[in-house]
This record gives C-alpha cells, structure tokens and sequence, in this order.
C-alpha cells in the first residue's frame, strides 16, 4: 500500500507541526504504540493540545463524553 502522505497532511489533527510522523499514518501510530501511547487523531482537539497520549486519558476522555 502507497502512503498518501500530502492527503494524509489535510486532515491529520496533530499540532505537533514539527513531526516527522505527520501525515505518515503507519509509522505515528507504531511510534507511539511502541510508548504505550495512542496517536494524537485518536483524542479530540482539546485534548491531543495537552499531549497527554496516554490510555489513562483516552479512557478518562471517552468515558466522560458518554455520560
């Protein structure tokens, strides 16, 4: 599979625009699998701001915005 990476560009969440894993999809969310974070479109705007990538704040996030 061919990387769209320009595509890729015009909808990725990240505000870390110095990254070099934006828009690389496949190798962002295997970076931080690998620190047992969870890549930053997974959080909504507010959130993936505070570049807290955690599991604990995914769960905190999610499981408040479904009550």
């Amino acid at each position: 599979m061919e990387c769209t990476v320009e595509k890729n560009l015009s909808t990725c969440p990240c505000t870390y625009m110095s990254c070099s894993k934006r828009g690389k999809c496949c190798e962002c969310v295997r970076y931080h699998t690998g620190r047992g974070e969870l890549p930053g479109c997974f959080f909504p705007p507010d959130v993936e701001r505070t570049y807290d990538r955690s599991r604990a704040m995914f769960i905190k996030t999610y499981a408040q915005k479904n009550r």
